[in-house]
Protein backbone atom coordinates (compact mmCIF):
# COMPACT_ATOMS: atom_id res chain seq x y z
CA UNK A 1 0.00 0.00 0.00
CA UNK A 2 1.21 3.22 -0.59
CA UNK A 3 1.35 6.26 1.39
CA UNK A 4 -0.31 9.26 -0.21
CA UNK A 5 0.50 13.01 0.83
CA UNK A 6 -0.25 16.42 -1.02
CA UNK A 7 -0.89 20.32 -0.52
CA UNK A 8 -2.23 22.96 -2.50
CA UNK A 9 0.93 25.54 -3.28
CA UNK A 10 -0.61 29.28 -3.98
CA UNK A 11 2.15 29.83 -6.86
CA UNK A 12 2.52 29.85 -10.69
CA UNK A 13 3.66 26.23 -11.41
CA UNK A 14 7.01 27.14 -13.25
CA UNK A 15 7.69 28.52 -9.38
CA UNK A 16 6.50 25.48 -7.73
CA UNK A 17 8.47 23.12 -10.03
CA UNK A 18 12.33 24.81 -9.54
CA UNK A 19 11.70 25.11 -5.56
CA UNK A 20 10.52 20.80 -5.75
CA UNK A 21 13.74 20.50 -8.18
CA UNK A 22 16.74 23.00 -7.62
CA UNK A 23 19.28 21.84 -5.00
CA UNK A 24 19.41 25.74 -3.63
CA UNK A 25 15.90 25.56 -3.39
CA UNK A 26 15.72 21.64 -1.25
CA UNK A 27 18.11 22.68 1.42
CA UNK A 28 15.92 25.40 2.40
CA UNK A 29 12.53 23.61 2.93
CA UNK A 30 13.51 19.96 2.97
CA UNK A 31 12.56 19.05 7.05
CA UNK A 32 9.84 17.89 8.81
CA UNK A 33 10.53 19.91 11.91
CA UNK A 34 12.59 22.79 13.11
CA UNK A 35 15.30 20.56 14.84
CA UNK A 36 16.05 19.44 11.34
CA UNK A 37 17.30 20.58 8.18
CA UNK A 38 19.16 19.74 5.10
CA UNK A 39 23.08 20.87 4.38
CA UNK A 40 23.19 19.39 1.29
CA UNK A 41 21.47 18.66 -1.60
CA UNK A 42 22.44 17.42 -5.81
CA UNK A 43 20.01 16.80 -7.65
CA UNK A 44 20.51 15.72 -11.94
CA UNK A 45 17.22 15.77 -12.82
CA UNK A 46 16.57 13.26 -15.72
CA UNK A 47 15.85 9.60 -15.89
CA UNK A 48 18.76 7.99 -14.89
CA UNK A 49 19.97 10.74 -13.23
CA UNK A 50 20.25 10.82 -9.18
CA UNK A 51 19.74 12.71 -6.04
CA UNK A 52 21.10 12.75 -2.82
CA UNK A 53 20.16 15.43 0.11
CA UNK A 54 21.60 15.05 3.37
CA UNK A 55 19.44 15.69 6.25
CA UNK A 56 20.62 16.08 9.93
CA UNK A 57 19.48 17.08 13.49
CA UNK A 58 20.49 20.73 14.12
CA UNK A 59 22.07 19.25 17.33
CA UNK A 60 24.43 17.58 15.66
CA UNK A 61 22.95 14.08 17.61
CA UNK A 62 21.72 11.85 13.71
CA UNK A 63 21.68 12.59 10.24
CA UNK A 64 21.41 10.14 6.89
CA UNK A 65 21.25 10.70 3.38
CA UNK A 66 18.10 10.62 1.13
CA UNK A 67 19.11 9.38 -2.19
CA UNK A 68 17.97 7.44 -4.95
CA UNK A 69 17.74 7.64 -8.83
CA UNK A 70 15.06 9.37 -10.88
CA UNK A 71 13.16 7.52 -13.18
CA UNK A 72 10.52 9.57 -15.27
CA UNK A 73 10.92 12.99 -15.33
CA UNK A 74 7.92 14.90 -17.18
CA UNK A 75 9.12 18.99 -16.40
CA UNK A 76 6.11 20.60 -14.78
CA UNK A 77 4.31 17.31 -14.21
CA UNK A 78 5.96 14.38 -12.76
CA UNK A 79 9.13 13.34 -10.96
CA UNK A 80 8.59 9.46 -10.17
CA UNK A 81 11.88 7.57 -8.19
CA UNK A 82 13.46 4.69 -6.63
CA UNK A 83 15.22 4.96 -2.97
CA UNK A 84 16.81 1.34 -1.87
CA UNK A 85 13.80 -0.94 -2.60
CA UNK A 86 11.16 1.55 -2.78
CA UNK A 87 9.40 4.13 -5.23
CA UNK A 88 7.79 7.49 -5.00
CA UNK A 89 5.90 9.57 -7.19
CA UNK A 90 5.62 13.46 -7.74
CA UNK A 91 2.83 15.09 -9.40
CA UNK A 92 2.32 18.73 -10.20
CA UNK A 93 -1.18 20.01 -11.46
CA UNK A 94 -2.93 22.78 -11.97
CA UNK A 95 -5.24 23.56 -9.33
CA UNK A 96 -7.86 26.56 -8.85
CA UNK A 97 -6.01 28.56 -6.32
CA UNK A 98 -2.36 27.40 -7.63
CA UNK A 99 -0.66 24.09 -8.20
CA UNK A 100 -1.41 20.86 -6.34
CA UNK A 101 1.51 19.21 -5.35
CA UNK A 102 0.59 14.85 -4.92
CA UNK A 103 3.96 12.72 -3.26
CA UNK A 104 2.77 9.20 -3.56
CA UNK A 105 5.63 6.55 -1.63
CA UNK A 106 6.35 2.72 -0.89
CA UNK A 107 6.29 3.06 3.21
CA UNK A 108 9.18 1.27 4.94
CA UNK A 109 8.91 -1.34 7.85
CA UNK A 110 10.76 -0.04 10.73
CA UNK A 111 8.21 2.88 11.16
CA UNK A 112 4.33 2.92 11.67
CA UNK A 113 2.69 4.02 8.54
CA UNK A 114 0.82 6.70 9.90
CA UNK A 115 4.10 8.17 11.70
CA UNK A 116 6.04 8.08 8.02
CA UNK A 117 2.50 9.89 6.20
CA UNK A 118 2.72 12.93 9.31
CA UNK A 119 6.91 12.98 8.75
CA UNK A 120 6.48 13.47 4.54
CA UNK A 121 3.21 15.83 4.82
CA UNK A 122 5.21 18.29 7.20
CA UNK A 123 8.15 18.14 4.85
CA UNK A 124 5.62 19.30 1.98
CA UNK A 125 3.86 21.46 4.74
CA UNK A 126 7.41 23.28 4.83
CA UNK A 127 7.55 22.94 1.34
CA UNK A 128 4.47 25.29 0.93
CA UNK A 129 5.60 27.68 2.86
CA UNK A 130 8.53 28.49 1.92
CA UNK A 131 7.01 28.77 -1.62
CA UNK A 132 4.74 30.75 -0.88
CA UNK A 133 6.79 33.36 0.76
CA UNK A 134 9.38 33.44 -1.89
Amino acid sequence: MRITVETIVRAPLATVWRAYSAPEDIVEWNAASDDWHTTRSAVDLRAGGTFNSRMEAKDGSAGFDFEGTYTKVVPMETIEYSFGDRTASVRFSEAEVGVRVTVAFDPETEFPEEMQKQGWQAILDNFKRYVEAL
